[in-house]
């Protein structure tokens, strides 16, 4: 169970999230939305300890997160691993060592700095490959993949680290909508085959809606919302994203309810 308590975030005197409190038991898929700005990205990084709270807590099973420091919040950030939006992968490396990288924690520093990896590390680098569909591309550079092929591999990279949380921010924000579905279904794979606990920032409301088992709601900092995809209604979205006097920006039929939405095209 992870258990957030009063998590709070400022910046300079702004609140950048407020107070936020939430249980998430093992081996939800959580989506998060919101307008870009409304601390989606923060929470992620509060989670993984990228940044660190003004206040509350946060406490996975029986540890208190906000309390690790040293070794044992290095192997919390093996545990709960991140997939950003822009890949995080080195580029000029071939696909299997940058999944390998994935077990930083376990390799000793010289090893990973001479980038010696055992024969049990690469097999299991090249079996988590082959699970995504990507063993054919093991030995090619990172550069040369597609940008959905690369998410892909970075989500190689966070199952090497056995995590027991994967958060994942934007992960589809710059991808077109087919990579979009690969790599929501990879990450829904992961969910549903492994157990593992996904949470997920999306601006796409219809990847929220067929993917997540509950959606989160933030507006400016606050959780306005937390519960089924089904209660998605009009109103609920409102109070999420504002009304159209609210926004700034172009506004896109939802095609699901009929309701006008933002495009949330934007980055956030």
């Amino acid at each position: 169970m992870l258990r957030l308590a009063g998590l709070t975030k400022a910046y300079a005197g702004t609140k950048a999230l407020k107070d936020i409190s939430l249980s998430v038991p093992h081996g939800q898929m959580i989506a998060v939305i919101g307008r870009s700005g409304a601390g989606k990205s923060t929470l992620l990084r509060l989670l993984n300890r990228l940044i660190e709270p003004s206040s509350g807590s946060i406490r996975f099973d029986d540890s208190e997160v906000t309390a690790l420091r040293g070794a044992d919040l290095r192997r919390w950030r093996s545990q709960a691993a991140m997939i950003f939006q822009n890949y995080n992968l080195a580029p000029r490396l071939d696909v299997l060592t940058n999944v390998m990288v994935g077990a930083s924690m376990e390799v000793p520093q010289w090893r990973r700095l001479c980038r010696l990896y055992t024969r049990e590390e690469r097999l299991r680098a090249a079996r988590i490959l082959d699970d995504l569909g990507l063993l054919d591309k093991a030995l090619e550079r990172a550069e040369r993949l597609s940008g959905g092929q690369q998410q892909r591999v970075a989500i190689a990279r966070a199952l090497m680290q056995s995590p027991r949380l994967v958060l994942a921010d934007e992960p589809v924000a710059s991808l077109d909508p087919h990579n979009s579905q690969v790599v929501m279904e990879t990450l829904n794979w992961i969910n549903r085959q492994h157990g593992i606990t996904v949470i997920c920032n999306l601006h796409d409301l219809d990847l929220a809606r067929k993917y997540a088992d509950r959606v989160i709601g933030l507006r400016d900092g606050i959780k306005v919302f937390d519960g089924a995809v089904a209660a998605l209604t009009p109103a609920v979205l409102n109070d999420i994203y504002g009304s159209a006097a609210d926004m700034d920006g172009s506004y896109a039929a939802e095609r699901s309810t009929g309701i006008a939405i933002p495009t949330l095209a934007m980055p956030g």
